[in-house]
């Protein structure tokens, strides 16, 4: 094994001697080269089945030629000029469209930046701008980016936080709902009666209602474990808040863009959200954001409130175009709601046979498998999904862990069958192997968050 990993060691040695540790999250010395659909080539010629879509950043897969060739048309036109100042005729393009496909029968306004993470600082902006509030409302295990305020939303790593206050002041966080620990024989209406009464305590007691500017929510939370709440929380919480003047805000870096079986996340609650955040996928993983919210809320801001130099490069809107336009020929959507489907399915019946597997959340082709000590004390197990993954790695299959001890599943929404077939049997004999004692790290770093 070390034999055949050289290259890569050395490289990721190279890699180590050069940057900064903050930059990164340690999983295994991959050294990537070269990228297709959802293979995934190393320097050692190894390749491997992406069950990560580059942190569901390239949904339509990778180096998609739609994709590819629009990029290198715009990139023989014009590379590059600031929005600061003048449109490009794709960046209209591209707005044009984004009105079209985001949810909302009311009338709004777009905004790009360069990432997620500046989306959500723009939510947080627009959010104050409009109701002339500072109060923001985000939830324990949010991802919401790793700027000042992006990370001030965030709940989900003390490393995000460690040495870095103070952070963005009048930002509280709640409980996010979830179904795998709720109370014995608690329905889902009842969770929601819970969870509910926890913000209903802190309106009562140090979050006056006429001070909150914004609740923003990842529909689906991503890196905080692939939870889903339910539907009548997300409903009474959205109705709460338009009763209140309150902007309702979601985050669609991760789960939008097809990725949950359905175009964007929040369409699992028939709700259509002031204002939204969007990256990752927006242009198959170029430096691309957007906001896009109701006109009244985008617009009261004056410029240069949030503008940059780089975003709405022509570039990256020909591809996020490009990428639109997979999405719908391909009926990507469609495809991850019924192959999500299926795999939901074999991941129940794999969860019927190995007692460490506590949950399984798949919503399309995206979700967390939870591993845990057992399935009576829903203990996190870390090390026992940090094996699993290794071994994945080890036998061509690319995976890693969100919140410590869930297995992320995330592959390109262009995966083929025999890829998706393949992928799940090396995660079936994952779990077999683990089950069996087989399974030993070869590092004494740690894997993962």
């Amino acid at each position: 094994m070390e034999t055949y990993y050289s290259k890569a060691a050395e490289a990721a040695r190279k890699a180590d001697s050069c940057y900064a540790p903050a930059g990164q999250i340690h999983y295994y010395d991959l050294v990537l080269k070269e990228a297709s659909g959802s293979i995934l080539k190393d320097v050692d010629e190894k390749e491997y089945i992406d069950l990560l879509a580059s942190a569901s950043a390239t949904n339509v897969g990778h180096s998609h030629p739609t994709v590819v060739n629009a990029m290198y048309e715009q990139m023989q036109k014009m590379i590059h000029y600031t929005p600061a100042y003048f449109y490009s005729d794709v960046a209209i393009e591209l707005m044009e469209k984004l009105l079209e496909v985001t949810p909302g029968d009311f009338e709004k306004r777009v905004l790009f930046g360069n990432s997620g993470s500046d989306a959500n600082d723009g939510i947080m902006k627009f959010a104050r701008a409009y109701t002339g509030r500072q109060v923001i409302v985000s939830f324990n295990g949010a991802y919401h980016g790793s700027t000042y305020g992006s990370m001030t939303l965030s709940a989900c790593s003390l490393n995000m936080r460690r040495k870095m206050q103070p952070l963005v002041p009048n930002v509280y966080h709640l409980p996010f709902p979830n179904m795998y620990h709720s109370y014995p024989n608690e329905s889902e209406s009842e969770l929601s009666d819970r969870y509910l009464s926890y913000f209903a305590e802190a309106l009562k007691t140090y979050l006056p209602v006429d001070e909150l500017a914004a609740v923003i929510i990842e529909p689906i939370q991503g890196d905080g474990g692939f939870i889903k709440p339910p539907k009548e929380y997300i409903q009474r919480l959205y109705h709460f808040c338009q009763e209140n003047g309150i902007v309702f805000a979601v985050d669609e870096v991760n789960q939008g863009l097809g990725r949950t079986g359905k175009m964007w996340g929040i369409d699992h609650f028939d709700i259509a959200p002031d204002i939204m955040s969007i990256g990752k996928s927006l242009a198959s993983g170029m430096p691309l954001s957007a906001i896009v919210g109701r006109k009244e809320i985008m617009e009261s801001l004056d410029p240069p409130a949030h503008l940059f130099t780089t975003a709405g490069n022509p570039v990256c809107c020909a591809a996020s175009l490009a990428t639109l336009k997979v999405i719908e020929e391909e009926q990507l959507v469609e495809k991850s709601r019924v192959q999500g489907e299926y795999v939901r399915v074999r991941l129940e019946e794999m969860k019927e046979c190995f007692d460490f597997i506590g949950d399984v959340r798949i919503y399309g082709l995206n979700g967390g498998i939870e591993i845990v000590e057992s399935k009576m004390t829903k203990k996190a197990d870390g090390d026992a999904a940090s094996k699993i993954i290794t071994h994945c790695y080890r036998n061509g299959v690319l995976m890693i862990t969100v919140a410590g001890n869930v297995l992320r599943f995330q592959p390109p929404l262009v995966i083929t069958e025999s890829e998706l077939e393949n992928a799940l049997a090396v995660l079936e004999d994952a779990f077999t192997q683990l089950a069996s004692g087989n399974i030993e790290l070869d590092t004494e770093r740690k894997i993962g968050w």
